[in-house]
Order: C-alpha cells, then structure tokens, then sequence
C-alpha cells in the first residue's frame, strides 16, 4: 500500500491579481520533489473576489490558470488543486480544479455559497460532489464554507470500503472565525475516518479582511500532522499512511454503522 505525500501552501495573496499570485505560489512550492498532491487556496488567483465580472476566467481547457496548473504538475510530478473564480455559459462558478501531471483536469464547483458575503447573488452553485482516484486513494475536495456542511463531506463504506480516504478544503476564511475553521477540520476527519487537509490563505484582501491561515493536515483521529505557523506564508507537509488508515478502520469500524436519513 503507497503512502501518499500531502503538501498545503498557506499563501499569501495579492488581491485581483493573477501574475503575481502565479510568481508566489510558484516560489513557494519550487522545492517540491516528492508531493503527490500540492493544495492551494480557494481562489488563489484573486483572493475571495466578489467582483466574478472582472476577475473570473471563461472555462475552457487552455485558459491561462489551467496552463499554468499543468506547467507546474508536469514539472513536480504532482497533482495540483485550488479554486478559482470562472465564467462558462452566462454564469460564474468558484470552481476547484484538479490537474494531474499527464494534464487530466477535473473540478468541482462550490456547493455552499457564503450568502453573508454575497456570494451566492454572484455566483452559481454547483449540485454535486467529485471524488477523485490518484495514486490508489481516493480523494474529497470541498472548498471553504462547504466545512460548515456536514453531509456533503458524509463518507461511507460498503463491503470494508470507503467512499474516500482523504479529504480536502482549501479556504478563504477568515481569522475572526479561525476557532469555527480548525474544530470543524477536526470534526469531519474524525466522523468520517479520514486523513484531511485544511489549507487556508494568510495576509488582508481588499476588503480588509485578515486571515491567520491555520492550514492544517490531520491524521482519521483528528490528530496533527503538520500545521502551518498563523499569519506566516508557507508550506506543510505530511506522508499519509493507507495501511494505518485501514488498521484503524477496520479495527473501529465507525463507517460500516453508519444509518442512511
């Protein structure tokens, strides 16, 4: 069984601007050699913009911030995901995309619009969830206020089998509500035996809002991996175990009880 090395970036982002967001996400995770998935923010190309008309990218499979995922998951052999902000048919999704190195792409678009933002007057939600296979596990991503949520993120098992292993947010949130952020991450790795990772941004955007990051990576116990310094752009690391995955489940099997409502 292959462990699976998870790296989240804690950025700091520039606000609506996409070049220099490219320059410092690309320097922070350079060094990366032996990631098998690298994580970025939620709209790690603006920050949290509630502006879509001027900063969203039409969807398409050669727009600028693909191009730019693929470039860098060929490169670090690693699968890449983050959401942005993108326009496809008259409307604007907060999309996470995932890029693996052969330049597969896949997304998900944000489930739970944040409504005390504004953002679903400007957005549209999506209405399913994606659940990807990579390098023999199986992975979540959910994006940001989908953490308050917990049935989208509801894992299950059938036949000893999980419906994922690993469960990813990647997140604008605010360091107002920091306490709510890491005791739901800890929450849903617990109530769903998964291995999880939080990745969160750091600095001010342009509404003045400060985010402290507190980016973590958690273990099926809600124990910690990793965890990002608060208010410090950086990147964490963890090497996720399958086989300890499957000892604990099979020896508390929490997920084969579980009732359907």
């Amino acid at each position: 069984m292959t462990d699976l090395n998870v790296c989240v970036l804690q950025a700091d982002l520039a606000w609506e601007n996409p070049q220099l967001n490219y320059e410092c996400l690309a320097a922070l995770m350079s060094n990366q050699r032996e990631a098998d998935i690298i994580v970025l923010p939620e709209m790690f190309t603006t920050g949290f913009s509630m502006e879509p008309e001027r900063v969203a990218e039409t969807h398409g499979l050669s727009m600028e911030t693909l191009e730019w995922m693929k470039r860098h998951a060929a490169l670090l052999d690693s699968a890449i995901t983050g959401s942005v902000s993108v326009q496809e048919e008259g409307k604007y999704y907060n999309r996470l995309y995932w890029v693996e190195p052969d330049g597969t792409v896949k997304w998900y678009d944000k489930n739970h619009l944040f409504s005390f933002a504004g953002e679903d007057e400007r957005y549209t939600a999506g209405t399913e969830r994606l659940i990807v296979e990579w390098r023999g596990w199986k992975v979540l991503p959910l994006i940001c206020y989908d953490l308050r949520f917990p049935e989208l993120a509801r894992n299950g098992s059938s036949n000893g089998n999980a419906n994922y292993d690993l469960c990813i947010y990647v997140a604008n949130w605010p360091g107002v509500r920091s306490h709510p952020w890491s005791s739901l991450l800890v929450a849903r790795a617990i109530e769903n035996q998964c291995y999880l990772a939080g990745c969160n941004r750091v600095g001010q955007d342009g509404q003045n809002l400060d985010y402290t990051g507190d980016s973590v990576i958690l273990n099926s116990r809600g124990e910690v991996l990793a965890e990002a310094l608060p208010g410090k752009a950086q990147q964490i690391t963890a090497s996720l175990s399958m086989e300890e995955l499957l000892d604990f489940r099979s020896k508390f099997p929490v997920l084969e009880d579980q009732k359907k409502v």
